[in-house]
């Protein structure tokens, strides 16, 4: 074996769940990606299992994502989603009757969106069900992020938010996977040193940075980012290639782009009556997308044109074969450099593929078997297993890192979002008082991940907490770990339903505030915690003593 390619997907989405309301917009983030990435993801796979391609790649799937896809009722309503999404292709089929190409398209859609209620009815609408089947069959490496994906070196004035932020996903991976990760995607790919003590303790083995993450580390590596480097407890890092990132992400050069492809902003939710469209749309009062869309990118100037499906496929065909040979060339000239097999890692958000590259699942596709014609070259591998062939790997500590703009944490720590830190820093700090309070220990302030604890204060009271107080206890963790979510200041960054990203920040901390004067002050009010607790139902046996 020459070299090998491991592909990374990083499957994530906010914690989305309103009972409170029929139909909810937001909610739809997790329809379409269902729909568009994790069900083409699924069949690709079946696919592969089918015809005996020897491939296997690593798929992130974060806790939030995880318990959105175990929620009886977001599945309820996802189900009946596609129903409508089916409805209003076969209403297109009616409508484009003597229209031959847009009549060949809404056949298109209407057979590819039956095949997807096909594979949701035959995991009982649980994914994660299927995910773990393909895991257990050894053909996926599945593991975990942060528990809301929080920014970890946004938090490292409290190292117990870390703590409790990797612990409690770990916890929930257990009980969806039935073992342990063995791998993490730190949120944002964002790393400060530190981290690695929480991961070991987790037992987690080896994490992703981005590029510069890994060349500036001290020594510097001896094989850049075709080879992992140990941190100094044993914790692996591996690093993005540079150049099979910007073949896909770059806005000039990647494939995405192509003028073949699928556009992806064109739908019939804005193009049609409104009231035709009214009844299948994500908000019903507001036009938005359906998932059905008739144009091809087409180019920067001129009218868009009509979609054409065929030669979309053969435009994924010949950019995987190029992406092949690519990595090919680049196995070929650092071979002769290294003591063992180049190792290319190319991470993704999986959600790139399907939902915004409507051609990429069959990317996929076309890569693993064009690949294995190459086997003897390459091979696709997770890094899990490249640690098993090669468990000797050089030592270094990880520069301070992330793959968002300008490398760093700007695009989460800005003047849109600072507000949102100093609230969090004193949520956080009370959570741990709560947690030392309640289990008896010494109250002391948190310290940075490298400085040193202050002298601790002891209030702590000589029982425990009652049943009531547990839930009270837990529903806190839950909302400060809701908080933390790095979704909600990149939204506010982005500008893209900043109303809805303050609003959920500002929620989670006033339900947090409220709970830790009812556990300090008064008495926990047992029908309001009831209430958010069915709203905010995830992490049902989170540890709140993570954040003692």
């Amino acid at each position: 074996m020459t070299g090998y390619l491991s592909i990374i997907l990083h499957a994530h989405l906010p914690f989305v769940r309103h009972p409170e309301h029929e139909k909810f917009l937001e909610e739809s983030w997790l329809f379409e990606a269902i729909t568009e990435t994790y069900l083409p993801l699924i069949q690709v796979f079946e696919n592969w299992r089918r015809d005996q391609i020897p491939a296997r790649i690593t798929l992130s799937l974060s806790p939030t994502l995880c318990a959105m896809l175990l929620d009886k009722l977001l599945c309820e309503r996802y189900a009946r989603h596609l129903d409508g999404l089916i409805d209003l292709a076969e209403k297109e089929i009616h409508r484009t009757h003597w229209d031959r190409a847009y009549r060949d398209l809404a056949w298109m859609y209407h057979h590819r969106l039956s095949l997807a209620r096909e594979t949701w009815r035959h995991y009982g609408g649980n994914l994660i069900t299927a995910f773990k089947q393909f895991q257990d069959e050894g053909r996926l490496e599945i593991i975990t992020t942060a528990a809301t994906h929080g920014l970890l070196p946004l938090m490292a004035n409290h190292p117990a938010s870390v703590r409790a932020q990797i612990l409690t996903a770990r916890d929930h991976y257990r009980t969806c996977f039935g073992r342990d990760p063995r791998g993490i995607w730190l949120p944002e790919c964002a790393y400060l040193g530190g981290v690695e003590a929480y991961l070991q303790e987790a037992n987690i083995r080896w994490f992703t940075l981005d590029t510069h993450g890994i060349l500036h580390a001290q020594p510097r590596p001896r094989y850049g980012t075709f080879a992992p480097i140990f941190t100094p407890n044993g914790v692996a890092a591996f690093g993005r290639d540079f150049d099979s990132s910007r073949q896909v992400w770059s806005k000039h050069e990647g494939y995405p782009g192509d003028p073949r492809y699928r556009d992806f902003y064109r739908d019939i939710g804005f193009d049609l009556d409104f009231d035709y469209v009214r009844p299948h749309l994500p908000s019903p009062d507001n036009r938005g997308f359906t998932g059905i869309k008739y144009f091809r990118i087409t180019g920067e100037s001129g009218p868009k044109e009509i979609y054409r499906r065929d030669e979309a496929l053969a435009a994924a065909s010949g950019h995987a074969r190029h992406f092949l040979d690519e990595r090919l060339a680049q196995i070929r000239a650092a071979a002769p450099l290294l003591d063992r097999p180049p190792m290319i890692v190319a991470p993704y958000d999986a959600e790139l593929f399907g939902h915004w590259w409507y051609e990429g699942p069959e990317f996929l596709d076309f890569l693993a078997r064009q690949m294995n014609h190459e086997r003897k070259e390459i091979s696709l591998i997770t890094p899990g297993e490249y640690l098993q062939r090669h468990p000797t790997n050089q030592i270094a500590s990880p520069g301070a890192s992330s793959w968002g703009e300008e490398g760093y944490w700007r695009v989460w720590l800005n003047e849109s979002n600072q507000w949102i830190y100093p609230h969090l820093q004193i949520a956080q700090e009370r959570m741990s008082q709560l947690a030392q309070r309640y289990s008896g220990q010494p109250i002391a302030s948190a310290a940075p991940l490298t400085g040193k604890r202050k002298k601790a204060k002891t209030i702590a009271p000589a029982t425990g907490p009652d049943a009531l107080q547990t839930r009270a206890l837990r529903q806190a963790a839950r909302e400060l770990l809701l908080a933390q979510a790095s979704d909600w200041p990149f939204i506010l960054r982005a500008g893209t339903s900043a109303d809805y990203a303050r609003r959920r920040v500002k929620d989670h901390l006033l339900r947090f505030i409220a709970l830790h004067e009812q556990l300090t002050l008064t008495h926990v009010d047992e029908a309001w915690l009831r209430e958010i607790e069915s709203r905010d139902n995830l992490f049902p046996d989170v540890n709140w003593n993570y954040w003692k």
